[in-house]
Parts: C-alpha cells; structure tokens; sequence
C-alpha cells in the first residue's frame, strides 16, 4: 500500500508539472460505476486508464486511496485528467470527508439540512426551489473549509449563552441584553456595553469575526407599535455592532432559530422561556405575526417557584430561588440558579405524567442528593410542577392551557391559508431548557389530538428539543457553518449604510 501511495503522489507530481490533461474519459461507464456501490472493476476497464499499473487498479481501492490520502491530496489528484476528476468529485467521497470533520462537530443530518435548504439565505422562499439541485458536495466542503469561523450569541430571555462557531457547545452565560445593565439607561448604551462585556469573556476583538445573534421574542403584536418596536431594537442592534466594526451581522428571531436546530424550516415553535411561554407560527423562516403569536404568562421561573411552595409545604429547607439586583437594576446570575436546590430537583427529579389522574394513584416517591444542601425526596411533586402547564390555575396564574394556546394557534395557521400547504403548522417543536421535562412531547402531543376535531390533528407531530436552552444556539452554529457563510446571510456595514433602513430592515 506504501509504494501504491508513492507512485500515485509520483504521478501526480509529473502531470502537475507537465500540465498534461489529455487522458480521455468514458462518462458512460463512470456512470455505470457510481451506481454500484462495491465496484471491483479496473480503472482500465472503464476506459480510465492511464497507462501501465494504473490501469490495473480497482476502482473501489481507487476511492480507499483517495480517504487515506485525505481531502486536500484528493483535490490535488483531481487535476491530474479530466477521468480522475469525475471520480474524486463523487460526491460519496466528501460526504466520507464531511461526516469525518470533526472540528465541526455538527451531526451530519444538520449539514445536509442546511446546506440543501438554507444555503439561499433569509428570507427561504427560494429554497422551495432549489431542493432538486444536486449539490456537490466537493465543493461545499471547500467552501466550508475556507470559514474561519464567527461569534454566536444567543440572547435568551433571562440569560444569553455566547461562544465560537467551531465549538461543541456555548463557553459562557451572561444576563440577557435586555435585563443587562441598568434598565433605565438608553438601549444604545446597554447594548454596547453588553457586547463588549462578551467580546471581553471571550477574548477577541469585534472587527475579527462576524457575529450571528438570536433576538429573543419580543413585541410579540402585528400592530403597528409592535412593528416599530421590532424595528428599532434591530436596528440598534445592527448600528451597536457596527460601531464596534464588526465585520459582518446575522440577527434572527430566536424562535426562527430553534425550528433551524430542530432541522425544520416550518412549524410551530413552543418556546418555554425564562420568564414566558411564546408559541411562535413560523412558514419557510418567516415568523407569521399576521397569524398570530400566542403568549403564556409562565416561563422556568413559575414552574420552580411552584415547586418551591410545594416543597415549602413539606417543611423543606433550602435556599434562594435566584438573586436579583435591586434599585431597578436587573441581572440574572445563572449560576445561582441553576444550582438552587429547586432548579436541580426540577431537572432530575420532575417529569410531566401522560394521565395526571392516573399517576396521583402511583407511588412516584424518589430521591435526589444535592451537593451541599443534602438528600431532597419527593413524591407527586415531581409531576404537579409540571402539570401547571396543562392546568394553569394549580399555580394560581390566570391563562390558557399549553395544548390549548398551542391548538389555538393551530386554529389561527388553518384560518389564514397562507399557503396551499395545510399541513406546515402540524410539527411542533419544543425549545427551551423546561421543555426537555420528561413526557412533556408525549402530554402535548395527546391534548392536542383530544383536542382538536380529527380532521386537524391528524399528522400532528411534537418534536422534542434536542439542544434543550441552547436550541437558539446551535441554530446559529448550523447557520454560521455553512458554506454559503456569511454572504447569504450577514448584513455588512457598507450594505447597512447603503439601503434604506424601510428596505432593510424586515419583521422578524
């Protein structure tokens, strides 16, 4: 295998120096090759020979070659004839490239979602289009290969996670920009100061990278006041960035994100967020306000204030919910809450029953140990937290139901006819860390069917989130990772200046 290896950077050394490209090729018969898939036929016998041993190689240990050798030497090789060429550029070649890229470590349904439905950029109307291209996966990883990566921050509603591109997973939580800094200090101010805060943890300079932000949802009306809300913090949020000479922006709604990550680019987004529950109708990437946008008033922060008189009632002791700034400064510290006692019961502890009659008859007792707080045991506990989603009055907040504000927004989508496709808002996709409580896709799931006439919840389908509270995020890595990253999708300062901010800026 060594000297077969020597030989084929031997010859391709000579034909690069020779620029000698007049090998002859049989298209047919290469056709006929890629379509088996363990092919033991010579390269001669498909008319791709190029004289003497190589002619004896087997295609199938033609390819072997080409992995070993790797993606750079395989583009290298491909210049040596037109023949070899067709064969390097297989496609089934840098798909094996691809899914080996483990700097990316993005699973390989996310990149061929991404890359076959998002490469047109925002808005995707033109993707519906594009979907029987063949795409040539050569060179999306080239283009892929060339990015040097971006800033990702996902700006939560209670906090925000921030890190590169090129990471697994986010390296830091801050406050969100909307709670960071003084609330009364104009929004200019408390968004500069929150960037640069970030650029500061994350060590790097604004003008280096460009930067992909999911906005939280917010301003949630179709009305004209909504629209000029929306309007305004996105374009202070372009014009902070700017400022700072970040090279290039992507700003999307953060449900928009989510419904990314969870590879759809249509569907209903049910978004358990800090402080709300927003139920986000979303056609092609294009938040549908005009459908309607239904809003719940219980977020994490309900759910583990209800756990917390619930275990109140059992004489527990522990300590703090979460700290908050006082004198109208408001600023979230992850940390404390993700290690109050009743965040980790929620977490390890709580699920939400498929039949909450049923389970009260159940012995549902179990334990969990918290470092330096000792062992927390509960009982029905563990669903009733949960349950209040369903049935919102169990913890004393006046609002819908999650299947109903859900069905309802079902309701809304079916009404409008917005496109001929009456089965777009029938996956429903859960985001957020108080969505990844166990049966929770399950319960919704059989609500909805209960509660909406046949006709409607047939092909309903709840997804549940795969990233948890970090949905928004790794939709923004999927984004910033493309190979058509940043042109289709950044807005850069010269583009910023040069439109009018009418044309520019879009609801979102």
């Amino acid at each position: 295998m060594a000297k077969l290896l020597k030989k084929v950077f031997e010859s391709v050394k000579i034909r690069c120096n020779n620029n000698n490209n007049s090998c002859s090729s049989n298209l047919n018969e290469t056709n006929r090759w890629f379509m088996k898939s363990d092919s033991c036929l010579e390269l001669e016998e498909l008319g791709l020979g190029l004289g003497g041993e190589f002619d004896r190689i087997p295609v199938d240990l033609f390819i072997q070659i080409l992995k070993l050798l790797g993606p750079k030497e395989s583009a290298r090789i491909s210049i040596v004839c037109k023949s070899w060429r067709i064969i390097v550029s297989d496609n089934r070649l840098w798909i094996y490239f691809l899914q080996n890229q483990n700097q990316l470590q993005q699973p390989w349904d996310s990149i061929v979602f991404a890359e076959k439905h998002l490469r047109s950029g925002y808005p995707l109307f033109q993707s519906i289009y594009n979907q029987s291209i063949q795409l040539s996966f050569m060179h999306i990883y080239g283009q892929r290969a060339q990015l040097n990566g971006s800033v990702i921050i996902d700006g939560g509603s209670g906090y925000c996670k921030f890190g590169w591109s090129k990471y697994a997973s986010p390296s830091g939580r801050s406050a969100t920009f909307l709670e960071f800094g003084n609330i009364e200090s104009p929004m200019y101010s408390r968004l500069r100061h929150f960037f640069a805060t970030i650029y500061n943890r994350m060590q790097v300079k604004p003008s280096k990278y460009p930067i992909v932000l999911s906005v939280p949802i917010c301003h949630y009306d179709d009305t004209e006041s909504a629209k000029a809300a929306r309007r305004q913090l996105k374009e202070t949020i372009y014009s902070v960035l700017f400022d700072m000479n970040v090279p290039a922006v992507c700003a999307l709604n953060q449900a928009t994100l989510a419904l990314f990550a969870a590879r759809r680019v249509s569907g209903i987004v049910v978004n358990i967020g800090f402080h709300v529950t927003s139920i986000v109708p979303i056609l092609r990437g294009k938040v549908m306000r005009e459908v309607g946008v239904e809003v719940l008033g219980q977020g994490a922060v309900k759910l583990t204030g209800y756990l917390r008189e619930l275990m109140q009632q059992k004489n527990m002791n522990f300590g703090s919910l979460y700290t908050v700034r006082t004198l109208k400064e408001v600023f979230i510290l992850f940390v404390s809450v993700v290690k109050s006692v009743f965040c980790l019961c929620l977490e390890n502890l709580c699920y939400v029953a498929t039949d909450y009659e049923a389970e009260l008859q159940k012995d549902t007792q179990a334990s969990f140990t918290v470092p330096g707080e000792g062992l927390f045991t509960l009982s029905k506990e563990r669903f009733q937290t949960g349950e209040i989603l369903f049935q919102p009055r169990m913890g004393g907040v006046l609002t819908m139901g999650l299947h109903r504000a859900v069905g309802l927004c079902m309701h809304h989508c079916q009404a409008s006819e917005v496109t001929c496709d009456d089965g777009w808002f029938k996956t429903v996709v859960l985001a957020g860390g108080t969505a990844c409580l166990p049966g929770l896709p399950e319960r919704l799931e059989k609500e909805l069917r209960a509660y909406l006439p046949t006709s409607m919840s047939e092909g309903i389908r709840v997804i549940p989130p795969q990233y948890g509270a970090e949905s928004a995020w790794f939709g923004g890595k999927m984004i910033s990772n493309m190979s058509t990253f940043p042109d289709a999708w950044c807005m850069t300062k010269n583009q910023f200046r040069q439109k009018s901010r009418r044309s520019f800026i879009s609801s979102w």
